[in-house]
Protein backbone atom coordinates (compact mmCIF):
# COMPACT_ATOMS: atom_id res chain seq x y z
CA UNK A 1 0.00 0.00 0.00
CA UNK A 2 1.25 3.38 -1.35
CA UNK A 3 1.18 6.46 1.05
CA UNK A 4 -2.26 8.33 0.46
CA UNK A 5 -1.94 11.05 -2.22
CA UNK A 6 -3.57 14.12 -1.12
CA UNK A 7 -4.11 16.79 -4.09
CA UNK A 8 -4.79 20.80 -3.27
CA UNK A 9 -5.34 22.37 0.31
CA UNK A 10 -4.33 19.64 2.98
CA UNK A 11 -7.31 19.37 5.58
CA UNK A 12 -6.93 19.64 8.95
CA UNK A 13 -8.82 17.92 12.16
CA UNK A 14 -8.90 19.38 15.20
CA UNK A 15 -9.03 17.78 18.18
CA UNK A 16 -8.97 19.18 21.26
CA UNK A 17 -10.11 23.14 21.68
CA UNK A 18 -8.06 24.52 24.67
CA UNK A 19 -6.42 27.40 25.01
CA UNK A 20 -3.51 26.42 22.62
CA UNK A 21 -6.04 25.97 19.77
CA UNK A 22 -6.75 29.23 18.98
CA UNK A 23 -3.03 29.77 18.60
CA UNK A 24 -3.22 27.31 15.97
CA UNK A 25 -5.95 28.06 14.37
CA UNK A 26 -4.84 31.46 13.70
CA UNK A 27 -1.44 30.88 12.03
CA UNK A 28 -2.86 28.02 10.32
CA UNK A 29 -5.23 30.62 8.07
CA UNK A 30 -2.74 32.10 7.30
CA UNK A 31 -0.58 29.53 5.95
CA UNK A 32 -0.49 27.93 2.48
CA UNK A 33 -1.45 24.31 1.44
CA UNK A 34 -3.26 23.70 4.46
CA UNK A 35 -7.02 24.90 6.07
CA UNK A 36 -9.01 23.62 8.80
CA UNK A 37 -12.35 22.34 8.38
CA UNK A 38 -13.71 20.79 11.49
CA UNK A 39 -13.13 20.48 15.10
CA UNK A 40 -13.78 18.42 18.10
CA UNK A 41 -13.99 17.97 21.86
CA UNK A 42 -15.73 16.24 25.00
CA UNK A 43 -17.20 19.10 25.13
CA UNK A 44 -19.08 19.78 22.08
CA UNK A 45 -20.38 23.27 22.74
CA UNK A 46 -16.60 24.80 23.02
CA UNK A 47 -16.22 23.19 19.40
CA UNK A 48 -19.54 24.83 18.22
CA UNK A 49 -18.30 28.09 19.58
CA UNK A 50 -15.32 28.18 17.21
CA UNK A 51 -17.21 26.67 14.31
CA UNK A 52 -19.64 29.41 14.58
CA UNK A 53 -17.39 32.10 14.51
CA UNK A 54 -15.31 30.38 11.73
CA UNK A 55 -16.64 29.85 8.21
CA UNK A 56 -16.19 26.91 6.71
CA UNK A 57 -15.60 24.83 10.30
CA UNK A 58 -17.45 22.32 11.06
CA UNK A 59 -17.93 21.13 14.94
CA UNK A 60 -18.33 17.64 15.47
CA UNK A 61 -17.41 14.23 17.80
CA UNK A 62 -14.15 13.19 18.07
CA UNK A 63 -15.82 9.93 16.37
CA UNK A 64 -17.43 11.39 13.45
CA UNK A 65 -14.16 13.60 13.00
CA UNK A 66 -11.84 10.49 12.46
CA UNK A 67 -14.25 9.02 10.18
CA UNK A 68 -15.22 11.91 8.31
CA UNK A 69 -13.29 11.64 4.24
CA UNK A 70 -12.95 15.36 4.54
CA UNK A 71 -10.07 15.05 6.92
CA UNK A 72 -6.85 14.42 5.94
CA UNK A 73 -4.53 14.82 8.96
CA UNK A 74 -5.91 14.66 12.32
CA UNK A 75 -4.43 18.14 14.36
CA UNK A 76 -4.06 16.61 18.29
CA UNK A 77 -4.67 19.46 20.95
CA UNK A 78 -5.54 16.98 23.57
CA UNK A 79 -3.93 16.74 27.28
CA UNK A 80 -0.52 14.75 27.29
CA UNK A 81 -2.27 11.83 29.03
CA UNK A 82 -4.53 11.70 25.54
CA UNK A 83 -1.74 11.94 22.80
CA UNK A 84 -1.50 8.52 22.09
CA UNK A 85 -5.02 6.98 22.13
CA UNK A 86 -5.99 9.75 20.21
CA UNK A 87 -2.80 9.46 17.50
CA UNK A 88 -3.87 5.90 17.86
CA UNK A 89 -7.56 6.36 17.00
CA UNK A 90 -6.83 8.83 13.92
CA UNK A 91 -4.19 6.59 12.52
CA UNK A 92 -6.46 3.31 12.77
CA UNK A 93 -9.02 5.69 10.68
CA UNK A 94 -6.72 5.84 7.80
CA UNK A 95 -5.37 9.24 9.23
CA UNK A 96 -2.07 11.22 9.01
CA UNK A 97 -1.64 12.86 12.58
CA UNK A 98 0.04 15.88 14.02
CA UNK A 99 -0.02 16.45 17.65
CA UNK A 100 1.30 18.93 20.54
CA UNK A 101 4.69 17.64 22.19
CA UNK A 102 5.37 15.44 24.14
CA UNK A 103 4.56 12.43 21.30
CA UNK A 104 3.30 10.24 24.27
CA UNK A 105 3.49 9.91 28.15
CA UNK A 106 6.56 7.69 27.87
CA UNK A 107 8.62 5.90 25.03
CA UNK A 108 6.32 2.27 25.77
CA UNK A 109 3.29 4.09 24.77
CA UNK A 110 4.82 6.09 21.89
CA UNK A 111 6.92 3.62 19.85
CA UNK A 112 3.50 1.62 19.03
CA UNK A 113 2.45 4.96 17.19
CA UNK A 114 5.64 4.56 15.01
CA UNK A 115 5.13 1.01 14.15
CA UNK A 116 1.34 1.24 13.17
CA UNK A 117 1.66 4.52 11.14
CA UNK A 118 4.92 2.94 9.38
CA UNK A 119 2.57 -0.34 8.45
CA UNK A 120 -0.17 1.68 7.31
CA UNK A 121 1.78 4.49 5.15
CA UNK A 122 0.68 7.06 7.43
CA UNK A 123 2.87 10.04 8.72
CA UNK A 124 3.42 11.33 12.69
CA UNK A 125 4.44 14.73 13.06
CA UNK A 126 4.95 16.37 16.93
CA UNK A 127 5.86 19.96 18.15
CA UNK A 128 7.79 21.48 18.81
CA UNK A 129 7.84 23.07 15.19
CA UNK A 130 9.84 26.43 16.45
CA UNK A 131 13.14 24.92 15.81
CA UNK A 132 11.79 25.56 12.34
CA UNK A 133 11.65 29.07 12.95
CA UNK A 134 14.26 31.75 11.37
CA UNK A 135 16.13 31.57 15.40
CA UNK A 136 17.19 28.41 15.45
CA UNK A 137 17.56 27.42 11.21
CA UNK A 138 20.16 30.94 11.23
CA UNK A 139 22.27 29.08 13.84
CA UNK A 140 21.80 25.44 11.86
CA UNK A 141 23.59 27.70 8.39
CA UNK A 142 26.26 29.06 10.67
CA UNK A 143 26.75 25.57 12.15
CA UNK A 144 26.63 24.27 8.24
CA UNK A 145 29.05 26.56 6.88
CA UNK A 146 31.58 26.10 9.03
CA UNK A 147 31.12 29.07 11.05
CA UNK A 148 32.68 28.38 14.19
CA UNK A 149 34.63 25.13 13.30
CA UNK A 150 34.23 21.50 14.37
CA UNK A 151 31.14 21.80 17.07
CA UNK A 152 32.57 19.91 20.32
CA UNK A 153 30.02 21.13 22.92
CA UNK A 154 27.27 22.87 24.20
CA UNK A 155 25.35 24.22 27.38
CA UNK A 156 21.05 24.34 27.51
CA UNK A 157 19.44 26.07 30.42
CA UNK A 158 16.05 26.69 31.47
CA UNK A 159 15.29 27.68 34.61
CA UNK A 160 12.24 29.34 36.79
CA UNK A 161 10.92 28.88 40.00
CA UNK A 162 8.28 27.20 38.81
CA UNK A 163 5.15 27.52 37.75
CA UNK A 164 3.08 27.66 40.62
CA UNK A 165 3.64 31.17 40.78
CA UNK A 166 1.36 31.95 37.69
CA UNK A 167 -0.64 29.07 36.96
CA UNK A 168 -4.33 28.68 38.96
CA UNK A 169 -3.81 24.77 38.89
CA UNK A 170 0.00 24.13 38.50
CA UNK A 171 0.10 20.43 39.95
CA UNK A 172 0.40 18.21 36.69
CA UNK A 173 3.88 19.92 36.42
CA UNK A 174 5.20 18.54 39.31
CA UNK A 175 3.49 15.12 38.82
CA UNK A 176 4.48 12.07 36.57
CA UNK A 177 5.20 13.34 33.23
CA UNK A 178 5.82 16.57 34.45
CA UNK A 179 9.22 18.67 35.93
CA UNK A 180 11.64 21.26 34.02
CA UNK A 181 12.78 18.45 32.29
CA UNK A 182 9.69 16.92 30.16
CA UNK A 183 7.71 20.10 30.18
CA UNK A 184 10.54 22.24 28.60
CA UNK A 185 12.99 19.93 27.69
CA UNK A 186 11.68 18.59 24.32
CA UNK A 187 12.39 22.18 22.97
CA UNK A 188 15.73 22.68 24.15
CA UNK A 189 16.78 18.86 23.04
CA UNK A 190 15.25 19.00 20.19
CA UNK A 191 16.70 21.96 19.13
CA UNK A 192 19.82 20.46 20.09
CA UNK A 193 19.49 17.56 17.96
CA UNK A 194 18.88 19.99 14.96
CA UNK A 195 21.67 21.81 15.02
CA UNK A 196 24.24 18.55 16.40
CA UNK A 197 22.26 15.88 15.57
CA UNK A 198 21.47 12.72 17.36
CA UNK A 199 22.26 11.92 21.36
CA UNK A 200 23.92 8.40 21.92
CA UNK A 201 24.76 8.21 25.27
CA UNK A 202 23.80 10.53 28.46
CA UNK A 203 24.11 10.98 32.39
CA UNK A 204 22.68 13.31 35.30
CA UNK A 205 22.08 14.01 38.30
CA UNK A 206 18.00 15.19 39.61
CA UNK A 207 16.76 16.28 42.70
CA UNK A 208 14.18 18.66 44.25
CA UNK A 209 14.29 21.53 46.89
CA UNK A 210 10.77 20.91 48.50
CA UNK A 211 8.21 18.16 48.97
CA UNK A 212 5.02 20.38 48.83
CA UNK A 213 4.31 23.46 46.72
CA UNK A 214 2.05 26.67 47.16
CA UNK A 215 -0.07 27.76 44.16
CA UNK A 216 0.31 31.72 43.93
CA UNK A 217 -2.99 32.46 41.97
CA UNK A 218 -6.83 31.71 41.22
CA UNK A 219 -9.26 30.62 43.42
CA UNK A 220 -7.26 27.73 44.59
CA UNK A 221 -4.20 30.41 45.83
CA UNK A 222 -2.41 29.54 49.26
CA UNK A 223 -3.68 26.05 49.00
CA UNK A 224 -0.63 23.20 49.19
CA UNK A 225 -0.07 20.39 46.62
CA UNK A 226 2.67 17.64 46.64
CA UNK A 227 5.98 17.62 44.51
CA UNK A 228 5.94 13.51 43.20
CA UNK A 229 8.96 14.47 40.80
CA UNK A 230 12.59 15.95 40.07
CA UNK A 231 12.57 19.62 39.97
CA UNK A 232 16.47 20.41 39.29
CA UNK A 233 17.46 18.14 36.87
CA UNK A 234 21.13 17.83 35.43
CA UNK A 235 23.23 16.14 32.73
CA UNK A 236 25.18 15.49 30.17
CA UNK A 237 24.21 14.50 26.20
CA UNK A 238 26.74 13.08 24.14
CA UNK A 239 25.74 13.20 20.38
CA UNK A 240 26.95 10.77 17.89
CA UNK A 241 28.80 13.35 16.25
CA UNK A 242 30.88 13.50 19.43
CA UNK A 243 29.90 17.03 20.85
CA UNK A 244 29.08 17.13 24.79
CA UNK A 245 25.45 19.07 25.51
CA UNK A 246 25.94 20.37 29.16
CA UNK A 247 22.03 20.42 30.06
CA UNK A 248 20.57 22.27 33.32
CA UNK A 249 16.27 22.39 33.89
CA UNK A 250 15.06 24.05 37.08
CA UNK A 251 11.78 24.43 38.60
CA UNK A 252 14.37 25.91 41.89
CA UNK A 253 15.70 28.69 40.62
CA UNK A 254 14.67 32.35 41.49
CA UNK A 255 17.34 34.50 39.44
CA UNK A 256 20.27 32.94 36.65
CA UNK A 257 22.17 34.50 33.99
CA UNK A 258 22.75 31.53 31.84
CA UNK A 259 22.28 31.25 28.12
CA UNK A 260 19.81 29.44 26.41
CA UNK A 261 21.59 27.79 24.08
CA UNK A 262 25.59 28.38 23.05
CA UNK A 263 26.81 26.32 20.84
CA UNK A 264 31.09 25.96 21.04
CA UNK A 265 33.47 25.03 18.36
CA UNK A 266 37.10 24.79 17.32
CA UNK A 267 37.06 28.06 16.19
CA UNK A 268 34.10 30.11 17.76
CA UNK A 269 31.00 30.04 19.39
CA UNK A 270 27.60 30.45 18.79
CA UNK A 271 24.48 32.08 20.75
CA UNK A 272 21.00 30.55 19.71
CA UNK A 273 17.99 32.16 20.73
CA UNK A 274 15.04 30.41 23.08
CA UNK A 275 13.93 27.51 21.75
CA UNK A 276 10.51 28.27 22.45
CA UNK A 277 10.23 31.26 20.27
CA UNK A 278 10.25 30.92 16.20
CA UNK A 279 12.94 33.50 16.01
CA UNK A 280 15.46 35.66 17.73
CA UNK A 281 19.15 36.82 17.54
CA UNK A 282 21.87 34.77 16.85
CA UNK A 283 25.26 35.71 17.89
CA UNK A 284 28.41 34.44 16.95
CA UNK A 285 32.07 35.01 18.57
CA UNK A 286 35.16 33.54 17.10
CA UNK A 287 38.61 32.87 17.22
CA UNK A 288 40.04 36.13 15.44
CA UNK A 289 36.62 38.52 16.73
CA UNK A 290 35.98 37.80 20.29
CA UNK A 291 32.91 40.07 20.57
CA UNK A 292 29.46 39.08 19.78
CA UNK A 293 28.02 39.48 16.63
CA UNK A 294 24.77 39.29 15.32
CA UNK A 295 24.36 37.27 12.34
CA UNK A 296 21.81 38.11 9.55
CA UNK A 297 18.51 35.65 9.14
CA UNK A 298 20.10 32.99 6.86
CA UNK A 299 17.49 30.48 7.27
CA UNK A 300 14.39 29.54 8.70
CA UNK A 301 10.42 30.10 7.74
CA UNK A 302 10.08 33.84 8.43
CA UNK A 303 6.94 34.82 10.65
CA UNK A 304 6.65 31.22 11.68
CA UNK A 305 4.33 30.28 14.12
CA UNK A 306 2.35 27.30 15.54
CA UNK A 307 1.30 25.18 12.70
CA UNK A 308 4.25 25.33 10.92
CA UNK A 309 5.25 21.90 11.31
CA UNK A 310 1.42 20.63 10.08
CA UNK A 311 2.03 22.83 6.79
CA UNK A 312 5.42 21.66 6.65
CA UNK A 313 4.03 17.71 6.93
CA UNK A 314 0.92 18.50 4.86
CA UNK A 315 3.68 19.86 2.09
CA UNK A 316 5.88 17.00 2.33
CA UNK A 317 3.39 14.20 1.82
CA UNK A 318 1.83 15.74 -1.35
CA UNK A 319 5.61 15.58 -2.32
CA UNK A 320 6.88 12.33 -0.96
CA UNK A 321 9.31 14.09 1.10
CA UNK A 322 10.29 13.72 4.88
CA UNK A 323 8.95 16.44 6.82
CA UNK A 324 11.05 17.77 9.34
CA UNK A 325 8.89 17.75 12.98
CA UNK A 326 8.71 14.31 12.33
CA UNK A 327 7.22 11.70 15.15
CA UNK A 328 10.82 9.78 14.70
CA UNK A 329 12.55 13.18 15.66
CA UNK A 330 9.39 13.24 18.78
CA UNK A 331 10.36 9.93 19.22
CA UNK A 332 14.28 10.08 20.10
CA UNK A 333 13.68 13.52 22.13
CA UNK A 334 11.31 11.81 24.21
CA UNK A 335 13.49 8.59 24.24
CA UNK A 336 16.76 11.25 25.35
CA UNK A 337 14.83 13.01 27.97
CA UNK A 338 13.54 9.70 29.84
CA UNK A 339 17.11 8.18 29.44
CA UNK A 340 18.35 11.07 31.31
CA UNK A 341 16.09 10.63 34.29
CA UNK A 342 17.22 7.27 34.61
CA UNK A 343 20.84 7.76 34.32
CA UNK A 344 19.78 10.30 37.23
CA UNK A 345 17.90 7.56 39.13
CA UNK A 346 20.56 5.09 38.63
CA UNK A 347 23.78 7.11 39.05
CA UNK A 348 25.12 5.74 35.69
CA UNK A 349 25.18 6.44 32.54
CA UNK A 350 22.59 5.28 30.13
CA UNK A 351 23.12 4.48 25.86
CA UNK A 352 19.81 5.94 24.21
CA UNK A 353 18.33 3.19 22.52
CA UNK A 354 16.78 5.09 19.60
CA UNK A 355 18.25 7.71 17.01
CA UNK A 356 16.92 9.96 13.82
CA UNK A 357 18.48 11.47 10.82
CA UNK A 358 19.66 14.98 11.48
CA UNK A 359 16.25 16.81 10.04
CA UNK A 360 16.92 18.41 6.85
CA UNK A 361 16.98 22.28 6.90
CA UNK A 362 15.03 25.26 5.94
CA UNK A 363 16.59 27.14 3.33
CA UNK A 364 16.25 30.80 3.53
CA UNK A 365 13.14 32.60 1.75
CA UNK A 366 11.02 28.63 1.85
CA UNK A 367 7.69 28.61 2.33
CA UNK A 368 6.18 25.77 4.13
CA UNK A 369 4.17 25.02 1.01
CA UNK A 370 7.87 24.45 -1.50
CA UNK A 371 10.46 24.16 0.74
Amino acid sequence: MGEQVISGNTRIGIVGTGVISGTYLDHLAKLPGVEVVAVADLDLSRAQAIADQKPGIRALTSGELMADPEVDIVLNLTIPAAHAPVHEAALKAGKHVYGEKPLAVDRAEAKPLLKLAATNDLRIGCAPDTVLGTGTQTARAALDRGDIGVPTAATASFVTPGHELWHPAPDFYYQPGGGPLLDMGPYYVTSLVTLLGPVRRVSGRAGRSKDQRKVHTGPRAGETFPVEVPTHVTGVLEHESGALTTVLMSFDVWAARLPRIEVYGTEGSLSVPDPNTFDGKVEIATATARDWTELPVAGGYAGAGRGVGVADMARAIRNGEPHRASGSLAYHVLDVLESLLEAAAQDQPVDVASTVERPAAVPLGASPESA
